[in-house]
C-alpha cells in the first residue's frame, strides 16, 4: 500500500518526464527568463493617493471634487525659528528667504533623476511668507487713503494679519504672553504633477532650505507621502538582495555545498524575474504594501528548497542521485503543491480588504506563491543531477543535537498531554483578552524612523506651529454673497473653533472667506463687493483658495495635530462634519488628512475578516489535501493558537494596526500551516510504514522535524531584514511574522501530535 502511495501513476509520469527533458527545461526556463528581463525592470510603484481607494469611494470622490473646484492643496510648508523675527531686519531677511521660491531663475533648476532631466515645478505666485503678508503699504486703496488714517489702519491691519496667520506663518504666543519666534513659508505645488516631478521639486526646495541659517524644516502631506514612496522603492531595491544575501550564508551554514546555495539563488532570481514580468505585462503596479515582494518571494523559495535539500540528502543515503531524486519528488510534491496553494489562501483572502494596495498586494503574492512551483520544477530537476560528480548537502554541525531535542519534544507532550492541552487553553484565553485591546495607528509620522529628515519635521510643526494636518470643510455656496449667508459661514467657523474632544484636542487653525473679509478695515471698504475688492488687493489668491462662484462652492480650511491616537483623530473628524452639516446640510470634510485616516481605521476590520477568510480556506484546503474534515480544523490548531497570541500580544503590548500588521493573521496562517502539510505527509507514511501512533511521531520527528526547524530558521532569518527598511509598517511586518513562524513551528511539533492522537489521519 506504501509503496502504491509513494508511487502514484500521475507522480510516477512527472517524475520521468522532469528527468528525461531536464536538460531542455532548464533551457526553457533560461529562455523564458531572458526575454522577462526588460519587462520585470520596468514594474513600476503607483504613488498616486487614488491608487489607495476604490473608484467611486466616497471620501475619494469628496476630494477629487474639491481638487477639481479648487485646483488642488498639495501644501508644502518650510520652517525655522528666528529670534526677534518681527523686527524689520529679519522681516527682510525673510522676504528674501522666501523670493527663491518666487523666483523661476532662482528655483527653477533643472535635476537628474532615475536617468531623466526634470524642472522643478511649483506655483510661485501662491508662495506666502509673513513678510510679505505685513508689506501692505503697495495696496492701493491702503495707499489712498490719508496718511494719518493710514498710519492707524495700519498699525491695527498689521496685528490682525499677524493673529490672523497663527498656525500658518507664525506660531502661536507663548501662555506667557511673548512673541512667537517660528516663522514658516508656505508652497503650494503645481497640481497634477507626476512622481519624478514632485521628487526632484520636493528636493530643490529642501536644498534651499537646508542652505537656510539655521536651516529650515520641510513638511506637508505632500512630503510624507513623497518620503514614503521614496523609502518604500529604496526598500524595494535592496532588501530582496539583502534577503538573498543573509539566506545563502544560511543555507551554507547548515548544509556546507556551494551547489546547494547557487541551486535556491537561481530559483530565487528566476521567480522573481517570472513574477515582476507577469505582474508589468498584466498592467499591475507595485504599491508601498507589495514593495516586499522580493523579499516574500525570495522567503518562501528558500523554504521550498530547503526541504528539497533535506529530503534529498536523507534519499542519497540509500539511493543513487537519480533514485534520490526520484524519492525526493514522490514524497515532496504533494506537500510543495498543497503548500503553493494554502499560502496563495493566505494572500488571496487580502483581497476583501477596503484598502486598493493591500488588495494589490494580495494578487502580486498569490501570483508570486505559484510561480515558484514551476520555477522548481524546470530548474531543480538539471541543477542537481548536472554533472558527474555528486555534491550532496552535507550535515550541518549540531544536527544530531537537533535530533535528540526533537525526539525529547515527543516523549515530552507524550508524558504530560493535559498540561500541554491547558497552557495552550490559557494561551488562547490570554490572546482573545488582548485582541479587544487592539488599537489603530492614524499618525502618520509613526510610519517614519524618529531620525528620519521627515519625521523630525513633523515633530518641529507639531510643536511649533499646530501641526501638519491639513484639510477642509466644503458645501454649497450661492453665485453671488450676500449677508445672510456669510453671517452662517461666520457662525460655522466660530463653532469649528468652540470643538473640543475629550483629551482636549481642538482644531489649531480654522480660517474661512469670512476671516479674511472681517480683518479688512471699515475704511477700506463698507460694503461685500467693497471688502472682496480690497481682500484681494491685501491679499490676492486669498478668496479663491475658498470660494469658487461658478462651481458653486465654498470651503473653510482647517488644521489640526498628526500625532494624535486614532480615536481622537477620527472623533475630531467626524464631529467636525457633524457641526459644519448643522449649518449646511450636504458639508463634507475631505483632505488628506481625513484620506488617511479613514483609511488605515478600516484596518482593523479587515484584520479579523481576513483571518476568519484564511482560516475557512485553509481548514478547506487541508480537508481536501488529506481527505478528511476533522484533520482539516485539527491542522488548523497548531497554527491558529500561535497567530492569536502575537494578535493578542499586540493589544497588550500596544502595537497598534497599521499597514504592516493589518496583514500579519491572513499572511501567517497561510505559511505557517506549510509545515503542518510537511508534516502530516511524513507521519502518513511513517504510518503505512507499519508504525504505531508513537513510533510514526519520533519517526516524523526526526525526519520531517529537522526540515522543519532548517526552512523556518530561513523564513525568520528572511523576515528579519524586514527590520532594515526605512518603513516602519514593514519592520513590524517582519518581527511579527517571524514569531508567528517561531510559534508555528513550536506548536506544529508539540501540538499538531496531540491532535493526531485524537484526530486520526486517514490512510
Amino acid at each position: 500500500m506504501s509503496s502504491e502511495l509513494r508511487r502514484h501513476p500521475v507522480l510516477v509520469r512527472i517524475s520521468d518526464w522532469l528527468l528525461n527533458w531536464r536538460s531542455w527545461l532548464f533551457l526553457l526556463a533560461v529562455g523564458i527568463t531572458l526575454p522577462a528581463i526588460g519587462p520585470a525592470n520596468s514594474l513600476k510603484l503607483d504613488e498616486a493617493i487614488e491608487s489607495f481607494y476604490s473608484p467611486g469611494d466616497p471620501d475619494l470622490v469628496a476630494w477629487t471634487r474639491s481638487k477639481e473646484t479648487f485646483g488642488g492643496d498639495e501644501f508644502v510648508m518650510v520652517a525655522f525659528e528666528q529670534p526677534d523675527l518681527l523686527t524689520a531686519a529679519n522681516l527682510a531677511s525673510l522676504r528674501e528667504f522666501a523670493q527663491q521660491f518666487r523666483d523661476p531663475a532662482l528655483f527653477s533648476v533643472e535635476q537628474t533623476y532615475d536617468g531623466k532631466r526634470i524642472t522643478p515645478r511649483i506655483d510661485f505666485a501662491a508662495t506666502k511668507d509673513l513678510a510679505s503678508v505685513l508689506n501692505i503699504d503697495d495696496a492701493p486703496m491702503f495707499s489712498e487713503l490719508p496718511r494719518i488714517v493710514r498710519r492707524l489702519v495700519g498699525r491695527v491691519l498689521r496685528e490682525s494679519l499677524i493673529d490672523f496667520s497663527r498656525n500658518v506663518l507664525i506660531g502661536e504666543k507663548s501662555p506667557e504672553g511673548a512673541e512667537s519666534q517660528t516663522t514658516s513659508v508656505m508652497l503650494r505645488l503645481l497640481p497634477d504633477q507626476s512622481a519624478e516631478e514632485r521628487t526632484v521639486t520636493l528636493r530643490r526646495i529642501r536644498e534651499l532650505a537646508a542652505a537656510h541659517d539655521p536651516p529650515a524644516h520641510v513638511i506637508g502631506e505632500a512630503v510624507q507621502l513623497n518620503d514614503m514612496f521614496r523609502y518604500v522603492e529604496d526598500d524595494s531595491a535592496t532588501l530582496g538582495w539583502w534577503t538573498s544575501a543573509l539566506l545563502i550564508i544560511v543555507i551554507l551554514a547548515i548544509f556546507r555545498s556551494l551547489r546547494w546555495v547557487i541551486l535556491p539563488l537561481l530559483v530565487v532570481r528566476v521567480t522573481i524575474i517570472w513574477t515582476r514580468a507577469l505582474l508589468a505585462l498584466s498592467g499591475l503596479r507595485l504599491s508601498m504594501v507589495s514593495s516586499m515582494l522580493d523579499s516574500l518571494v525570495t522567503i518562501m523559495v528558500i523554504a521550498v528548497v530547503t526541504h528539497v535539500t533535506v529530503t534529498f540528502r536523507e534519499e542519497r543515503k540509500t539511493h543513487d542521485r537519480v533514485a534520490a531524486f526520484r524519492e525526493s519528488f514522490y514524497r515532496l510534491a504533494p506537500a510543495i503543491f498543497w503548500n503553493c496553494a494554502t499560502t496563495a489562501i493566505g494572500f488571496l483572502v487580502l483581497l476583501t480588504s477596503g484598502i486598493v494596495p493591500v488588495r494589490s498586494f494580495a494578487i502580486m503574492m498569490s501570483i508570486g506563491t505559484m510561480i515558484p512551483l514551476v520555477a522548481c520544477m524546470l530548474l531543480l530537476p538539471a541543477g542537481i543531477l548536472m554533472g558527474k560528480r555528486d555534491a550532496d548537502p552535507g550535515e550541518s554541525r549540531g544536527e544530531e543535537q537537533l535530533v535528540r531535542s526533537l525526539l525529547g519534544v515527543t516523549h515530552a507532550v507524550e508524558r504530560y498531554p493535559w498540561p500541554v492541552v491547558g497552557v495552550s487553553i490559557l494561551t488562547i484565553v490570554v490572546a482573545a483578552l488582548g485582541i479587544t485591546r487592539l488599537t489603530v495607528e492614524t499618525d502618520f509620522s509613526k510610519n517614519f524612523r524618529a531620525a528620519s529628515p521627515v519625521r523630525q519635521s513633523l515633530d518641529f510643526f507639531e510643536s511649533k506651529l499646530g501641526g501638519t494636518g491639513n484639510w477642509e470643510v466644503s458645501f454649497d455656496a450661492p453665485e453671488q454673497l450676500d449677508e445672510a449667508f456669510l453671517d452662517k459661514v461666520r457662525a460655522l467657523s466660530a463653532d469649528l473653533r468652540r470643538i473640543e474632544m475629550p483629551d482636549g484636542t481642538q482644531l489649531s487653525k480654522v480660517y474661512s472667506l469670512t476671516d479674511g473679509l472681517d480683518f479688512v478695515p471699515t475704511s477700506m471698504g463698507d460694503s461685500i463687493d467693497a471688502k472682496r475688492a480690497a481682500l484681494r488687493q491685501l491679499q490676492p489668491d486669498y478668496e479663491a483658495q475658498l470660494y469658487n462662484p461658478a462651481a458653486g462652492r465654498m470651503r473653510i480650511f482647517l488644521r489640526a495635530r498628526e500625532q494624535k491616537p486614532a480615536e481622537i483623530k477620527l472623533g475630531l473628524i467626524d464631529e467636525v462634519e457633524h457641526v459644519a452639516q448643522g449649518s449646511f446640510q450636504e458639508a463634507r470634510v475631505t483632505g488628506l488628512y481625513v484620506l488617511i485616516a479613514r483609511m488605515v481605521s478600516s484596518l482593523l476590520g479587515d484584520q479579523l475578516e481576513s483571518f476568519i477568510l484564511s482560516t475557512l480556506g485553509i481548514s478547506l484546503a487541508m480537508g481536501l489535501a488529506f481527505r478528511g474534515f476533522w484533520i482539516g480544523v485539527a491542522s488548523l490548531v497548531p497554527n491558529v493558537i500561535p497567530i492569536l497570541l502575537v494578535v493578542g500580544s499586540m493589544g497588550w503590548f500596544g502595537v497598534p494596526i497599521n499597514l504592516g500588521t493589518a496583514m500579519i493573521a491572513s499572511v501567517s496562517m497561510g505559511l505557517t500551516i506549510d509545515s503542518s502539510i510537511h508534516y502530516l505527509v511524513d507521519y502518513r507514511r511513517a504510518r503505512e510504514l507499519g508504525m504505531d501512533h508513537n513510533a510514526a511521531i519520533r519517526d516524523t520527528h526526526a525526519g520531517v522535524g529537522r526540515s522543519l526547524v532548517f526552512s523556518n530558521v530561513a523564513l525568520m532569518v528572511g523576515f528579519s531584514v524586514l527590520c532594515l527598511s526605512n518603513f516602519i509598517p514593514l519592520i513590524y511586518f517582519g518581527i511579527l511574522v517571524s514569531l508567528a513562524m517561531l510559534g508555528g513551528l513550536l506548536g506544529n511539533l508539540v501540538l499538531l501530535p496531540l491532535m493526531l492522537r485524537w484526530v486520526p489521519l486517514r490512510m
